[in-house]
């Protein structure tokens, strides 16, 4: 086991607001009011992350190295909003976390807990 897979496997398993605003940032850099519309829309509102749970997430994540707070923003948007970017590992985690997601999955159809795929 490399010394990267390990740094991996050490935030397993992920918060769900963790893994949320990884994919939310999979696709595009964003402000945080943005991901949480996203988590929003994404999930039809079965998930709303708070002001304080989505700030919090984001300082713990950049902190851990899933995200970074970036300069770059669209010009005509407010210069107040701080956007954030998932980094290399934090792509690893994600796809990490999926995977972990993936075989629970596999096992709770094994065990009859969810249709088979039809």
């Amino acid at each position: 086991m490399t010394e990267r897979s390990r740094d991996v496997e050490a935030l397993l398993p992920l918060e769900a607001a963790a893994f949320h605003i990884l994919v939310a940032l999979a696709d595009a850099d964003s402000h945080g009011y943005a991901i949480s519309r996203d988590v929003a829309t994404r999930t039809n509102g079965a998930i709303k992350l708070s002001a304080g749970t989505l700030y919090r997430s984001i300082h713990r994540m950049v902190e851990e190295g899933l995200i970074v707070e970036i300069n770059e923003r669209p010009a005509e948007d407010d210069e107040r909003r701080r956007y954030y970017r998932i980094t290399p590992f934090g792509v690893a985690v994600a796809k990490a976390e999926a995977a972990r997601l993936a075989d629970l999955v596999r096992m709770a159809r094994a065990h009859g807990l969810m249709p088979r795929k039809a």
